[in-house]
């Protein structure tokens, strides 16, 4: 991943982290990071990185950014090619293996903030594997998952819900 990728990525993640519920804009990444570090970073000068127009961050603006980001600064630079970020071993637990996917799914799918979230809650969960296995059994129990929708999203919006004599109907 080229380093104006990992910027895009980190202010979309920050965005949702901050209850944005949508990746930060560059200039409320500039206005948040100079109120909370002291320290300022022109948006121009983000553009650049982001497009590419600048490949490398100074010292200063590597470490600004990770503070900021909470990441440490050696994620900021380009990952050389043919790099993986998961290990290739195969003594890791399969839980970790499972979170490591779970990362990489919401990295792929950034542009959907709800199920960028979705996973990167699941990947951050103890117990990953037996929340899936819970899904699956959801999935699987007849008439489950719709109640468990109706009772825990009650606010979707009137024209996507179905009305509730359509869903006996279509259960019968």
């Amino acid at each position: 991943m080229k380093l104006g990728e990992k910027i895009r990525y980190l202010r979309e993640v920050e965005g949702s982290l901050r209850g944005l519920d949508r990746a930060m804009s560059q200039q409320e990444m500039v206005r948040d990071l100079a109120a909370e570090t002291g320290s300022k970073l022109s948006q121009s000068y983000l553009s650049q990185i982001e497009s590419g127009a600048r490949p490398h961050l100074t010292n200063t603006s590597r470490q600004l950014l990770a503070r900021f980001f909470k990441v440490h600064p050696g994620y900021l630079v380009d990952d050389p090619e043919g790099y993986s970020p998961e290990l290739q071993s195969e003594l890791r637990p399969v839980e970790d293996k499972l979170d490591l996917w779970l990362v990489a799914g919401a990295e792929r799918f950034r542009r959907d903030p709800e199920l960028m979230k979705a996973l990167l809650t699941l990947a951050r969960h103890e117990h990953s594997r037996e929340c899936l296995l819970l899904l699956e059994a959801i999935l699987e129990t007849p008439g489950l998952m719709p109640r468990l929708t109706e009772v825990l999203r009650p606010k979707l919006e009137p024209k996507a819900r179905i009305p509730q004599a359509q869903e006996r109907g279509a259960q019968q």
